[in-house]
């Protein structure tokens, strides 16, 4: 029987993995709904080559461009905000949850309802709405697979472990490209300095992110969500060979860990067909570079982001929300060169400080609207700290 998937997020980098994992492999799928935003063009393209049943676009100006080119196909076009638990309709057996930032909030609650597993690769999903994420997961009893590299790792390595079996859990940072650069240097870093990432390219935004650690924060406060283990515990270590993307220490004196070349077909696969059945072609670690593995302690002088990590899990369920939202605004003007690279973390830990801040980080989330509104009041508290 085939299995029915929808990927939210199609033309995107995680969603164009998802199909290319399945692409030798199409006539065992069933693809019945793939969504975008802008790109139509890729969006009719992946329809087409797919036999989408449902296409949703986003931006409903394209709307009209999507139905015409899809005519002759039997694929359904929808547009703007549709719920696409209407589109779906009956349970389905996998949804790629890939849209970015936390427009991908409200598709991903609504994939639950209509999967018997939702794959996620949208940070800002779980980080700002995993309180009502797990009330509706219990509900439809959906199961959540994660799928960024760190966190499929850690699901793989503490399958059937307690909480008290585990001493550390280390989450790795390649160290972007400033890891050997002094803080006088950083203080005149730029943006094209900050996205060449040393092991690979990536979108502006998350090669920011990954240059000064605040990627790394984002992925403690996901995996404390995630899994039920003790905050404490997490730690990250600089791995600048990028290989190893968690590490278990355990009370029995083992450490285990994983390694795969950073590619996201990997974890994606995996998600899709488990281990035994791996079908995507993917290219090997050469052996002789393992010999080569380095591993050190993060200097919170060069990224004091790491300092963050405490902070959000300490004031209240709000604050990751809010430095999430005020993360986003700095990484954009610092791409404008209307701020300096260092100035992202200082304008953050500036909000910590600010007189509103506490009554909102306190609150407990009950919907996504009220978490779109302390969303919005952090990026106008940013913007303002900033623009003078």
């Amino acid at each position: 029987m085939k299995k029915k998937i929808a990927i939210l997020g199609s033309t995107g980098s995680i969603g164009s993995s998802t199909l290319e994992v399945i692409k030798k492999d199409k006539k065992n799928f069933d693809v019945v709904l793939l969504t975008a935003n802008n790109n139509y063009k890729k969006l009719i393209q992946q329809a087409k080559n797919f036999n989408a049943k449902n296409v949703l676009i986003s931006n409903k100006k394209f709307y009209i461009k999507v139905k015409k080119a899809l005519k002759r196909n039997k694929t359904k076009v929808f547009f703007g905000d549709q719920s696409i638990s209407k589109i779906i309709g009956k349970k389905i057996d996998y949804t790629m949850s890939a849209i970015v930032g936390i427009a991908g909030l409200q598709p991903t609650v609504d994939a639950i309802k209509v999967s018997k597993t939702v794959a996620i690769a949208n940070k800002e999903t779980i980080i700002c709405g995993w309180e009502i994420l797990s009330k509706q997961i219990k509900r439809y009893k959906t199961k959540i697979l994660p799928v960024d590299s760190e966190h499929f790792s850690i699901m793989e390595l503490t399958k059937d472990v307690n909480d008290h079996e585990i001493e550390e859990i280390i989450i790795t940072a390649s160290g972007g490209p400033f890891l050997n650069m002094s803080k006088n240097k950083m203080l005149k870093a730029n943006p094209d300095q900050a996205i060449k990432h040393p092991n690979w390219k990536m979108g502006k935004k998350i090669s920011i992110d990954s240059a000064n650690l605040m990627n790394k924060v984002f992925e403690v406060i996901e995996a404390c969500k995630i899994f039920n283990f003790n905050k404490n515990k997490y730690k990250i270590m600089i791995h600048p060979q990028s290989y190893v993307h968690s590490i278990i220490r355990f009370k029995n004196g083992l450490i285990k860990m994983i390694l795969y070349n950073t590619d996201m077909k990997i974890p994606i696969s995996n998600t899709l067909y488990g281990s035994k059945n791996y079908v995507s072609n993917i290219k090997k670690i050469n052996t002789e570079l393992l010999s080569k593995m380095s591993f050190q302690k993060v200097n919170t002088k060069i990224f004091p982001s790491i300092k963050l990590i405490s902070k959000c899990l300490k004031f209240g369920l709000f604050t990751p929300i809010i430095v999430n939202a005020s993360n986003e605004v700095l990484v954009n003007l610092f791409l404008a060169r209307k701020i300096g690279f260092l100035d992202i973390v200082g304008t953050i830990n500036k909000i910590f400080k600010d007189k509103d801040f506490k009554k909102y980080a306190k609150r407990k989330p009950a919907s996504i609207k009220e978490i779109k509104m302390i969303d919005n009041w952090a990026r106008l508290k940013t913007l303002t700290m900033c623009v003078r």
